[in-house]
This record gives structure tokens, sequence and C-alpha cells, in this order.
């Protein structure tokens, strides 16, 4: 038995997801709209956090404060040695503290951020992250794998967010560079659409080459899912985490520049790809 609370692209895919595979999973979110699609897809949405209450609880929201509001209201009803794995992307200094509150009160919290975005979401190939304890993972592990296909167990309480926040550092400046090793090759007389197919065939590639760039830059898609602020607060709490463990940045920082430098020309409510093709553009300022 399993529950869903945070009903934005990712929350709703899991649920899709979920219930595609025969499970009515409980769900809630601000929005009514929101809870009304998930209805739509087989979820069974209680009149409050509360009611959605089961041994494991999947979370999926945009900040801490939103997961200490949740968390304020769902673990009084929670039932004891329930699960809760947050998939939100958060600061590890906030995921220790969530995971020492549920622990004094007799519930697991995992910090549990994932990669792949909604289509992975939906498609249960999510790669997750794990921070916490080795049991009640294994406890929740059923419920996870139908989500996520690789389930990574990385350490202790925090050590899932610290996973993510590198991996997202890392996405953002590849994009970043990709964007400007391309528009090199395009101004030196080599289309991208030719370059692409040498740069994944060798030592160059990323999957900002492999995957972004073909299936929603090129394409003019950008349905990614998932926006420029998203990423932006991600690159923010990297650098944050940075200093908290004296970890000097030089490239990966003048990267992350970069991503505030374009939020006049990439909106926050924008596909995080939309950024890449600006500096491609050469519409960075």
């Amino acid at each position: 038995m399993v529950a869903v609370v945070g009903l934005g692209n990712m929350g709703l895919a899991m649920v899709r997801r979920l219930a595609a595979l025969g499970e009515k999973p409980r769900v809630w979110d601000l929005e009514p709209a929101r809870r009304e699609a998930a209805v739509g897809f087989g979820a069974i949405a209680p009149a409050t956090v509360a009611g959605v209450a089961q041994p494991v609880v999947l979370l999926s929201l945009p900040n801490e404060a939103a997961v200490a509001s949740v968390l304020d209201e769902l673990m009084p009803a929670l039932p004891r040695d329930a699960v809760v794995a947050d998939t939100s992307t958060l600061s590890p200094v906030a995921a220790r503290a969530f995971a020492a509150r549920a622990a004094a009160g007799g519930i697991a919290y995992l910090d549990a951020p994932v990669s792949g975005g909604p289509a992975g979401a939906a498609a249960g190939t999510l790669a997750m992250m794990v921070g916490g304890s080795l049991a009640p993972l294994e406890r929740a592990r059923p419920e996870l794998g139908r989500i996520a296909a690789r389930i990574l167990h990385v350490g202790g309480p925090g050590a899932g967010q610290v996973a993510k926040l590198v991996n997202n550092l890392l996405v953002a400046t590849h994009l970043v560079v990709a964007a400007e090793a391309l528009r090199l090759g395009a101004r030196a007389g080599v289309a991208p659409e030719a370059l692409l197919p040498v740069i994944n065939g060798a030592s160059g590639r990323s999957a900002a080459t492999e995957v972004n760039w073909p299936r929603w830059i090129a394409t003019g898609a950008f349905d990614s899912g998932f926006t420029a602020g998203l990423m932006r607060k991600d690159v923010r709490l990297a650098l944050a985490l940075a200093d908290q463990a004296g970890a000097p940045l030089d490239a990966t920082e003048r990267a992350a520049a970069a991503w505030e430098a374009l939020a006049s020309e990439v909106p926050d409510g924008e596909d995080f790809n939309r950024v890449a093709a600006a500096i491609f553009e050469g519409r960075a300022p």
C-alpha cells in the first residue's frame, strides 16, 4: 500500500505508473485540479493529508517548507514503522533533520531524490539515490521498485541529497558547456546534427549531448517536464552545500552563474533545456 503526496509533473507521473500496475495509491495535493487528475488515473484522494497515511508514502514536493508542513499533518496518522520516501530535492541538512524528527516518532524517513524526469517516472525507469537506514529501504523496496529501475543506497541520512545535488550540478554544467561547444562548431561551419554523432561516438559525450540535445533541443520540443526554475533551485542548493563543505568550485560555479544570468531570457517556468538553446543562439549576457 502506497501514497503519493505532491502531484506536480513528477508526482502525477508516479501516480500514473502505480495505477498502470494495478495500484490504487492514495494521493494529496493542495490543488484540487491535480487531485482530480490523479483520481482520473485510478487514485484515491482523501479529504486531508492525514487521510493518505499508508505503510509507504512518497513525497514529491517543491521545497523544505512544503515537506515540513506535510510531515506535521501526516506523521501522527502514520502506522509505526511506516516509511516516508522523500523524492523531493532538498538540502542535506534539512533531510537529516527530517530523518531525526521522523525517527523520534517511530517513522523511517528516507531522502530518496530521483533522476529521470516525469517520463522516467511514468515508465518506471527512474534512478533513485537513497540516504537513510537499510532496513526501511528494504521494507519499501517493492513499492519503490515500481517507479525506479535503479535504487542506489548512497549512505546515511542526507547522503541521497548530496548525490542528487552533485548529479544536477553536473547536468547544469554539461548543458552549458555542450551548448558552447556546439556553438563553436556551428560558427566554424559544422552544424550540431553533424557534430553530435561524432561527439556521442567519442569521449566528449554526456547526457546533454546524447539525450537532451536530440530529444528536446534539436526538435524544439522543450517538454521534458523539468523547469529552469527547478534546476536553478538545485544549483543554488549545490553551491550552498559547497560552501558548507568547504569545497571550492570553479568551472561548475561559472556554469551556475550562466543559469542565473539567463533568468530574464529563460524564466523559471520554461523548460530547463531552453537555457542551453539560449547559449547556443548566443543570447547569453
